[in-house]
């Protein structure tokens, strides 16, 4: 069976990559930062029933050369998933924008050098809809203005490293070339593999605990992470796939409905208000991240899946479902504690 490697092997969507192709048979090899994780990721696929012979860990960081050839070597695909991401506004862009182009630099590289037959990238919604045209309605042909300066550090890092991608797979000679795709995710959702519940969904613990007292009016689209993987491990082999970007979302959503979704499932502390747009502001500017999200207030963002849908036969579950399950895991781990 081929060889696929898994970087960000820790994160969120990288665990659930590597258990559905432990699942399909494949050889698994992932990057970790630091091998300190290496029994709590063994633990959670042990748990899933996973042969751990045919799952072997490499230390490797985003902003190191080291380690890369030696993890990437023998490889017939790669997924690269790892990315930086924190919760709230960086010191400066550049801590997020840096390891996310080096991390492409390191892996496609090493990829064109030893041969790999396609990487497959994760991206980003946030790659595509910062136009600032006062677009709604968003393809795969669309790309975020990085020039803007309303353009924030996280969406400028998923973009600028999507595109330098890109450039390095364009830029190769001779016969035998690696090929890429891209999957760009909208706000991934779901259960975790381990007791880590990932920064996205600590946003549906925030909502849980009453840290959330009311919902300003936002638009997100929301994706389920074992659909996010699905996606991935198509990509990979499918021969429709190669050079294409394929946006990675299942509905679209006002807060307001994702909290009362949480609400009517008995989540009593997610709020059923609105909260309103002066006071978002307001708190904004005693605080950097909400002075961000202060800006897509009111603002629509619809990024449809047809091409997955039509091109990979991709479909994504009820998104629905997916929150209430987050959301009670998440329960159930704090009670556990």
């Amino acid at each position: 069976m081929k060889t696929v490697l898994v970087t960000g092997a820790s994160g969120f969507i990288g665990l659930h990559c590597i258990d559905q192709l432990l699942s399909q048979g494949y050889d698994v090899r992932g990057t970790v930062r630091s091998l300190g994780r290496k029994d709590e990721l063994e633990k959670a696929l042990a748990n899933k029933g996973h042969d751990l012979s045919k799952f072997k860990l490499f230390e490797a960081d985003l902003s190191r050369a080291d380690g890369w050839d030696e993890a990437v070597a023998g490889c017939h695909y790669i997924l690269h998933i790892a990315s930086p991401f924190i919760i709230g506004v960086p010191k400066h862009e550049d801590e997020l924008i840096k390891p996310a182009v080096s991390g492409v630099d390191y892996v496609v590289n090493a990829a064109i050098k030893h041969n790999v037959s396609r990487v497959v990238l994760t991206s980003s919604g946030a790659a595509i809809t910062d136009t600032h045209d006062g677009k709604t309605h968003f393809t795969e042909e669309d790309w975020t203005d990085t020039d803007h300066p309303k353009t924030t550090a996280y969406y400028k890092s998923k973009t600028l490293a999507e595109r330098h991608a890109w450039d390095l797979i364009n830029a190769q000679k001779g016969k035998s070339k690696t090929e890429l795709s891209v999957i760009n995710p909208t706000v991934v959702l779901g259960p975790t593999l381990t007791n880590d519940i990932g920064t996205s969904n600590d946003f549906i613990k925030q909502i849980l605990i009453g840290k959330v007292p009311a919902a300003a009016n936002l638009h997100f689209g929301f994706v389920d992470v074992r659909d996010v993987a699905a996606i991935h491990i198509n990509a990979m082999t499918h021969k429709k796939a190669a050079g294409q970007r394929f946006i990675a979302n299942a509905k679209e959503m006002w807060l307001i409905e994702l909290t009362t979704i949480l609400n009517k499932a008995g989540h009593k502390k997610a709020p059923l208000r609105k909260m309103p747009n002066w006071l978002v502001k307001v708190f904004g500017l005693f605080d950097a991240p909400t002075k961000q999200i202060s800006q897509l207030l009111d603002s629509e963002r619809f990024t449809p899946s047809t091409k997955a849908e039509n091109t990979l036969g991709w479909q994504a579950r009820d998104i629905e479902g997916t929150i209430i399950e987050t959301a009670e895991q998440i329960a159930s781990l704090s009670q556990a504690k």
